[in-house]
């Protein structure tokens, strides 16, 4: 392993200067707070960095405020702490949820959620030293290759997936991201925080190289919302979605008056279900419906030669999850 500096920042501005002081006598420098994925990035000798420049010991990185624009996330605030944070649990359930879905007890009490939205892909070709479009190369070896868990959603030409859990858990509250960096302060939804292959085959989000996630914005939700995160593992623990949804619903009664569902596992980026979307609202959502959107969900999917069993699941995820949100309790 490339030996490197490591070097604590108090603020913001001080990471921001100590990155901009190291790039100027040309040397590589990464961000670090939990360290979970860098450091797995760097074992396998994908980021080779001079400096890191350590995030931890920012002021209120780790603070979760709740007032009445809803609740606030530092960038180092755990998921342990996010999936365990009382408000967190009553209000946006879909995020408490999908934090504490993360990996192992372990890896929750030192990820964060910046750390976990900007998170590089689990692709074993990129993790393994293939040259490909992720490593700046100009093939997607999973293509014609081991593409079990690759999506069937947006690719080309780069087929992952985005790792993320509490992505589209965000996407579906409509939070907002807090992003500083060396031309200042600037905000970001959830939503067009993430970005396909094809705007950029080597990025998955629009974090510039010395930018830092501050902070996660969260909105009130209305009365009567339900929300939950659904997730599908190939094994027990300490892995990926395979296929997960994360549903917010506001509902009067028993009649849903909007919705957002997107999904996770299955594209480059939460994969956001507009149509289903449409199809629920005004409506009861009866066990027809689910099925409905089950099908509608997975309209246009385009499966690789051996992830197609991802279509019927999904169908199935996106159906028993509309259904166990909405059922009597």
């Amino acid at each position: 392993m490339k030996t490197f500096a490591h070097t604590p920042a108090r603020d913001v501005k001080q990471a921001l200067q100590t990155a901009g002081t190291a790039a100027a006598a040309g040397k590589s420098v990464s961000f670090v707070g939990g360290g979970s994925d860098l450091l797995a990035l760097v074992k396998e000798r994908i980021v080779r960095p001079d400096v890191l420049i350590g995030l931890r010991g920012l002021r209120g990185a780790d603070e979760i405020a709740v007032g009445g624009s809803g609740i606030t996330l530092g960038g180092g605030a755990t998921l342990d702490a996010i999936s365990r944070h009382q408000s967190i649990r009553q209000q946006y359930a879909v995020l408490a949820e999908a934090a504490g879905s993360v990996a192992t007890p372990q890896i929750r009490n030192v990820g964060t959620i910046a750390g976990n939205l900007a998170q590089r892909p689990w692709c074993w070709y990129y993790r393994n030293g293939f040259p490909c479009y992720k490593a700046g190369g100009n093939q997607c070896f999973s293509f014609a290759g081991e593409n079990q868990f690759h999506a069937i959603f947006g690719g080309g030409p780069s087929y992952i997936v985005h790792p993320s859990d509490t992505a589209p858990a965000l996407v579906a509250l409509e939070a907002t991201l807090k992003i500083a960096g060396p031309s200042g302060e600037r905000r970001v939804s959830a939503a067009d925080f993430f970005v396909t292959p094809r705007q950029n085959a080597q990025r998955e989000n629009v974090l510039g190289e010395h930018d830092i996630v501050v902070s996660v914005q969260v909105p009130p939700v209305p009365a009567g919302t339900r929300s939950t995160y659904h997730k599908v593992l190939d094994r027990e623990a300490w892995t990926h979605a395979v296929v997960s949804a994360a549903v917010v619903l506001s509902m009067d009664g028993d009649v849903c008056r909007r919705a957002r569902v997107v999904l996770g596992g299955v594209a480059p980026v939460p994969w956001r279900l507009e149509s289903v979307e449409r199809m629920l609202t005004g409506q009861r959502i009866t066990e027809s419906l689910a099925a409905q959107a089950g099908d509608t969900a997975v309209v246009g999917a385009r499966p690789l030669s051996k992830n197609g069993y991802k279509v019927q699941l999904t169908k199935g995820v996106v159906s028993r999850t509309l259904l166990g949100l909405t059922a009597p309790a």
